[in-house]
């Protein structure tokens, strides 16, 4: 069974304020690691609103952001369709969350079933991850992946460029998030205050114009 959603993690790392709970949370923190699959992979329901915000915010100089977050809707088609989602966050350096999800959500493909897989993460997979997804795909014929990202990582250089293209080439879709993606992952996968109402999702100033900048990019390498 996977860890529990844990405490939040120190918010210093995602650019905001030490707030003043976080002397608990350490604490329970450090109990809770041990459930904890050996790469660190914090997996829970929903993401706080707080991560969202900035994780997923379609800048482009995205300082500090060296976190990825990959919301996932899988959908399974056997006799009867099965549809199962969540998010996965990387801790460090350990393990990438594109990786995670082929080691602990989706380690295998039964042939008798077909798989859609939908990502919906901060940022574009790095050459590794986006050589694992190739090989993934190539591997498994029932296995359908679009990966609908928030940001470009580090698209001018020719050795990303490169994977990003077998990736494509293998059959993923990969597609830069919209406006309206936003706010899926909003309704769908971040923690709404409890006894609030659901908040709408407030788009930032730039969004849009961020959104068509990645996806000319996007054009410009495929």
């Amino acid at each position: 069974k996977m860890a529990e959603k844990q405490e939040e993690p120190s918010n210093t790392q995602n650019g905001e304020p030490e707030n003043a709970e976080e002397g608990e949370g350490k604490k329970k923190k450090k109990l809770k690691r041990e459930d904890l699959p050996p790469f660190e992979i914090v997996t829970g329901e929903r993401l706080p609103a707080i991560f969202f915000k900035f994780q997923f915010r379609n800048v482009e100089y995205s300082s500090g952001r060296n976190k990825t977050f990959l919301c996932y809707v899988v959908e399974t088609q056997g006799k009867e369709s099965v549809t199962s989602r969540g998010y996965l966050e990387d801790e460090h350096a350990a393990a990438h969350a594109e990786m995670a999800f082929f080691n602990t959500i989706l380690p295998k493909c039964e042939s008798s079933l077909r798989y859609n897989v939908t990502w919906y993460v901060s940022s574009s997979p790095c050459v590794t991850c986006a050589d694992r997804i190739t090989e993934t795909l190539k591997k498994n014929k029932n296995l359908r992946l679009t990966i609908m990202v928030g940001r470009l990582f580090m698209w001018e250089e020719p050795e990303m460029q490169a994977a990003l293209k077998k990736m494509m080439s293998a059959g993923c879709k990969l597609r830069i998030m919209k406006p309206q993606d936003f706010e899926y992952v909003w309704q769908n996968f971040v923690e709404q205050e409890e006894g609030e109402e659901a908040k709408s999702f407030v788009p930032w100033e730039d969004i849009q114009e961020n959104f068509q900048y990645y996806e000319e990019k996007l054009a410009e390498i495929l």
